[in-house]
C-alpha cells in the first residue's frame, strides 16, 4: 500500500492520540469525516494500524521494576526454538520479547514488582522451559527514552 502525505499525518496524529474522533482528525487535517474514516479504515485493513491500546504507567500499576533478560539455547534445533516461543508467550510478566541474532538467541523485556517477584519468575517459571541453556538479566535503572511513535517518511515505507 502506498501511503500519501494525508496518510502520513493521520498515522502522525494517531500516534500521539488515539483517542482523538474522527472528525477532530478529519478537521485538523481539512477532509471531510466521511473521507477521514474511510482512510483510517484502510490504514486498519491493510495492517498499517495493528490496533490502539493505552499506554499504562507501570509504576502506578506497582510493576516498579523493570529488566532485559537475554536467553541463549542449549540446541538450535527448530522445535526447541517454536518450543521457547510459545511458552515464552504465555508469561504475563514478559512485555516484549524478540528472536536475535548474535551471542543470545532471545531478549525479553519484563515488569515486575520487584526481587522477590522476580526471582519467583525467574526460578518459577523461566527456568522450567526446557531448551534454555544460559539466563543473564540487566536491571532498567531508569527510562533515559520511552516512545512507540515510529516516524513515518519516504525513506521508510516498505524498503523504498
Amino acid at each position: 500500500m502506498k501511503l500519501d502525505d494525508t496518510d502520513k499525518k493521520v498515522l502522525d496524529i494517531l500516534q500521539t492520540n488515539a483517542n482523538i474522533t474522527n472528525a477532530q482528525l478529519a478537521s485538523e487535517l481539512g477532509i471531510s469525516p466521511a473521507a477521514m474514516l474511510e482512510r483510517v479504515k484502510r490504514l486498519e485493513n491493510s495492517g498499517i494500524i495493528k490496533r490502539y491500546v493505552a499506554l499504562v504507567d507501570p509504576e502506578k500499576v506497582g510493576k516498579r521494576t523493570m529488566a532485559f533478560i537475554a536467553i541463549s539455547l542449549a540446541v538450535h534445533h527448530l522445535n526447541s526454538i517454536d518450543t521457547i516461543r510459545e511458552e515464552i508467550s504465555k508469561l504475563s510478566e514478559v512485555l516484549e520479547c524478540y528472536h536475535v541474532a548474535g551471542e543470545e538467541d532471545f531478549m525479553l523485556k519484563v515488569a515486575i514488582r520487584d526481587i522477590q517477584e522476580y526471582e519467583h519468575f525467574m526460578f518459577g517459571k523461566l527456568t522450567k522451559i526446557n531448551g534454555i541453556n544460559k539466563i543473564k538479566t540487566t536491571f532498567i535503572v531508569s527510562t533515559v527514552k520511552y516512545d512507540t511513535k515510529f516516524n513515518i517518511d519516504n525513506g521508510s515505507l516498505n524498503g523504498e
